[in-house]
């Protein structure tokens, strides 16, 4: 007879790694983010707690890597938090244009600048007759891809319907790529932008129970009758 104990040690081990994995990923990514946060201030907070710690000596505990790390995270995110609240303002909003209007002068950073901004506050609003959140073939017709409509142009010489769709990856929708696609092709949702960021970070584990597949075209090609065409 069999001994049960190694498939009972395996089965135990692959739930224990199941279980610790989400853990053990969430704490990759926070850590990420608060270094990322941290470093932004350091190069300020740094020689400042160094300066304090050198007057007294009782406050060397100040020079400790982990409390420069820690002050530096709080200040980075107590000035991301002044920002959000200068910006509600109209003494920010007045520096905000002015700091734009110095970009605009950087042939580069304007390049940049604009380009991110715009797609920022595209992204926060729903074009005309288009959902913002759609699925679009990748790689055939037969898969699809998340991706949201940033705009909506005509074919010169047909004036049929474009879409500009950028497609996020996962796990870092940050990165992407973008494609030219008709209109006729986009497989529109009802999610909301927030909800497609989840499902994108998450690797599509928080999605919803059911979603729409097939694009209006592709069910027209469906109908009895209709011939099947290649795109």
């Amino acid at each position: 007879m069999a001994d049960p104990k190694p498939r009972s040690l395996q089965s135990l081990f692959v739930a224990g790694v199941l279980t610790l994995l989400p853990l053990w990923l969430t704490w990759v990514m926070l850590s990420f983010v608060f270094k990322l946060l941290s470093r932004v201030s350091s190069p300020i907070v740094g020689p400042a707690l160094q300066t304090l710690a050198g007057g007294d000596p009782s406050l060397q505990w100040m020079t400790q890597p982990w409390v420069m790390s820690a002050v530096a995270l709080i200040a980075t995110v107590g000035f991301i938090l002044f920002t959000g609240w200068m910006a509600r303002r109209m003494i920010g909003q007045t520096l905000l244009r002015y700091f734009e209007g110095l970009i605009r002068r950087i042939p580069l950073a304007n390049t940049v600048y604009g380009s991110v901004r715009q797609l920022l506050n595209i992204l926060q609003t729903k074009p005309d007759g288009t959902q913002r959140v759609v699925l679009i073939d990748f790689p055939n017709r037969d898969m699809k891809t998340l991706g949201m409509v940033t705009r909506v142009m005509r074919e010169r010489d047909t004036g049929r319907e474009l879409a500009a769709v950028y497609v996020p990856t996962t796990p870092n929708p940050t990165s992407g790529y973008l494609e030219i696609v008709p209109v006729e092709y986009l497989t529109p949702t009802d999610w909301t932008v927030d909800q497609a960021m989840s499902f994108i970070i998450s690797g599509g584990a928080v999605s919803p129970e059911e979603i729409p597949f097939s694009s209006p075209y592709e069910q027209s090609q469906r109908q009895p009758g209709s011939p099947e065409v290649d795109f």
